[in-house]
């Protein structure tokens, strides 16, 4: 349940009203907008009169019930305004969300060595990339894959940091391991392989820093956005959605099949800022572009793109994997697809 408050709504008033709703064992969660204040209910609403509430205060506009099981991630919870997720990284914050230039990630599946990981940052930099994205702790399907250099991996992904001042974004798969993902990532990324692992989706909500979260292979989009439910009720608003294919029953000519329609969907159901990772989408290099000026075209907000100095000796996801040259002139692609619709960065 929502309760939208007047334009111009007295602070003194609204506190007020938030202590009066505590008192009925409420927890109100006041939500800044442009030009109102939405209190958002979470208790036990589903026996409250919303006529009982409109009468406590003047100053309330209307009352609403929140219809979706997603409650914190759906649209009507801000009262129709989609959120930005703010960043804050060395070359400055970057700003993620619907009415703001697309934020692109780039960078290889897993970290191997510094040399690669720092050339690779500083390509992908050179070339516009606002955040380096790579892998140190990696889920594989197979026990014999390489699985990433661990907390080792890390301090490879900081040191690109240094070097090029571009945010960084790397996978936590377990909850043991958060506290020190956390130390050197800028955005946490949840997998898709953990996108349903409740016990870790509930430690990174009770973490601050901002959560990327994966959909899985299979999941359904209300089984997604009811992940992101763990994460913001946990206490974490700054989340971000990532398309990034699910399976369907064509694996013959493609590695999954890119949902380029959730992007028009996600935006009736959800405030959430939308990414798309057309790499894991398709499973071949070659259709990344076309894909990721569809996404672009479609409307998401980030793109995440896998880039890779040598992809044929790479230890995971070559086949996927862009040559820096390549990322290049795809971003030169990307750019009259995202000025045309007034979204490329200056």
């Amino acid at each position: 349940m929502i309760v939208v408050m007047k334009v111009g709504s007295p602070a003194e008033e609204i506190a007020r009203l938030d202590q009066e709703l505590r008192e009925w064992g409420l927890t109100p969660e006041k939500i800044v907008g442009q030009y109102k204040v939405v209190m958002g209910l979470v208790g036990k609403t589903v026996n409250l009169d919303p006529e009982q509430i409109q009468e406590l205060s003047p100053w309330i506009e209307q009352v609403l019930r929140v219809e979706q099981p997603f409650k914190r991630a759906s649209l009507a919870y801000r009262n129709g305004e989609s959120s930005n997720v703010v960043v804050p990284t060395p070359n400055g914050d970057v700003v993620i969300g619907k009415h703001q230039a697309i934020a692109m990630v780039a960078g290889p599946c897993s970290v191997e060595n510094e040399e690669m990981i720092v050339e690779t940052a500083r390509r992908v930099k050179a070339a516009g990339a606002h955040f380096l994205r790579g892998g140190a702790y990696k889920p594989r399907t197979s026990p014999y894959a390489f699985q990433g250099h661990g907390e080792s991996a890390l301090e490879l992904l900081a040191a690109a940091r240094e070097a090029t001042g571009l945010g960084i974004i790397t996978e936590v798969m377990d909850t043991a391991e958060l506290d020190i993902v956390a130390k050197f990532a800028d955005v946490v990324q949840v997998g898709a392989r953990n996108m349903q692992n409740f016990s870790l989706l509930k430690k990174v909500g009770a973490q601050s820093k901002p959560v990327l979260l994966k959909r899985g292979m299979a999941a359904t989009i209300e089984e997604w956005l009811m992940a992101a439910e763990y994460i913001l009720a946990a206490g974490n608003p700054q989340v971000i959605l990532c398309e990034r294919g699910i399976r369907t029953f064509d694996r013959q000519y493609a590695r999954n099949t890119l949902d380029l329609s959730v992007i028009p969907v996600l935006r009736t159901l959800t405030h959430l800022p939308i990414m798309i990772d057309p790499s894991h989408g398709t499973g071949r290099w070659e259709y990344v572009p076309a894909m990721a000026k569809a996404a672009i075209a479609a409307g998401t907000d980030s793109l995440m793109i896998e880039v890779h100095p040598n992809p044929a000796k790479a230890l995971s996801d070559g086949p996927q994997s862009l040559t820096p040259d390549a990322f290049d002139q795809l971003m030169q692609e990307l750019a009259m697809v995202g000025e045309a619709i007034g979204r490329w960065p200056k």
